[in-house]
């Protein structure tokens, strides 16, 4: 006769398959808040990781593709008032929409993008164009915030406060970045110098000097005035450092990379940490046949193509709008190992040379003085789709 089992093996055989089978199903495949996070972060890793600024543009007559805003809004420069200088083609240049290459890049939500700069201040310095884009920026955000008015304090050229959300958006101009200023002819001077401009290389523009606790993100630019066509051999660019000139004396771009190079080593040391910082890459001109003081026009239709870039705008074919990319290569080198962020919105800009004000400038004497405006953009018009991409890298950063 078998021994008897136990009387508690029973139990645990059935105790030992019930341990198997949870065990089994604990491998297989299921949903759960852990995968859940993991797919959100994956997703956010890759519009983290996006690039806004390759792509292409695209033809769009939706709805969508309606500007912001119109002509009455009041941060308005006149001569970029293209809707109300009657622009020719104004339906069609605003139907043009940027595609970045891998990503979506979504049209910016005034009210949301204020509610993320809540009780924050945005500051640009540099030329006109960064002034371009601070216009388009006001009149975008006041869509959210009726009461927005117009800002004028802390040295700033021009700007706006939007007092529902407690922000800040202004322009301080600052062509050179650094301190320059008009010295009249001296017997000292050059036979044929009418006077110099003395550039400060390591002292920054009072405009901005004062400003780098007071905004909490900035955009840098500069570069569309170092051209032989603003400074002349009659009225040159002579460069200081330490208060005496630099010797021997600095040509215009290998003064400008000392400049360049000064500057990015001030706002390294004055300016916090914390503060988000941008430098915006250049804004391409579109004159043809000629510069701005030869002639030069752009009545173009549409946007130019991919394989036309290069003929326009590399510098080895010389031609006339072919500082954007030299200067963009010193640039990029000087800031390598800082914390400030490029804001690379030239080739996107780049195919738009139908884009400018032209000969609808607002004024009826103004080409006549000041010839075409190939360089500034209309608005609404392509600077509101920098706004998008600085929007977009915003909501990435914070």
């Amino acid at each position: 006769m078998p021994p008897k089992l136990p009387p508690a093996l029973p139990f645990l055989i059935l105790l030992s398959f019930l341990f198997f089978y949870l065990y089994s199903t604990s491998l297989l495949p299921h949903s759960s808040p852990s995968s859940t996070t993991a797919t959100t972060t994956t997703t956010k890793t890759k519009t983290t990781s996006c690039n806004f600024f390759k792509g292409n543009w695209i033809l769009d007559r939706t709805k969508s593709a309606k500007p912001l805003y119109d002509e009455s809004c009041p941060f308005h420069r006149n001569a970029w008032n293209c809707l109300r200088n009657h622009r020719e083609n104004m339906g069609l240049i605003n139907s043009w929409r940027w595609v970045p290459k891998d990503c979506e890049l979504p049209k910016i939500d005034p009210e949301r993008f204020l509610e993320l700069m809540r009780n924050r201040n945005i500051g640009l310095v540099g030329d006109s164009l960064n002034e371009n884009f601070l216009v388009s920026f006001l009149c975008i955000l006041r869509v959210a915030d009726g009461s927005a008015k117009k800002w004028k304090r802390k040295g700033a050229w021009r700007g706006a406060y939007f007092p529902k959300f407690n922000v800040t958006v202004s322009y301080h101009r600052a062509v050179l970045l650094a301190k320059y200023e008009w010295q009249p002819k001296q017997p000292t001077m050059n036979d044929g110098q009418k006077g110099i401009y003395r550039v400060d290389v390591d002292i920054p523009a009072e405009d901005w000097a004062t400003i780098t606790d007071y905004y909490d993100v900035l955009i840098f630019n500069t570069g569309h005035w170092w051209g032989y066509d603003k400074f002349p051999k009659e009225t040159p660019l002579v460069f200081y450092r330490a208060g005496q000139p630099i010797l021997p004396p600095l040509g215009l771009f290998d003064g400008f990379k000392v400049v360049l190079e000064s500057m990015v080593s001030y706002i390294e040391r004055e300016i916090p940490r914390k503060t988000l910082k941008f430098w915006r890459l250049q804004s391409p001109r579109h004159f043809y046949g000629g510069d701005w003081n030869q002639n030069g026009s752009c009545l173009l239709n549409e946007p130019l193509k991919e394989h036309e870039l290069d003929l326009w705008f590399d510098p080895s074919n010389n031609g006339v709008n072919k500082e954007a990319r030299k200067i963009n290569h010193m640039i990029e080198e000087t800031l390598q190992g800082t914390d400030i962020r490029l804001l690379d919105l030239t080739h996107l800009s780049e195919f738009r040379a139908d884009a400018h004000p032209a000969i609808w400038l607002g004024k009826k004497d103004a080409v006549a003085i000041w010839g075409q405006d190939c360089m500034h953009w209309c608005l609404p018009g392509v600077p509101d789709t920098w706004v998008d991409i600085f929007s977009g890298l915003m909501h990435n950063s914070m």
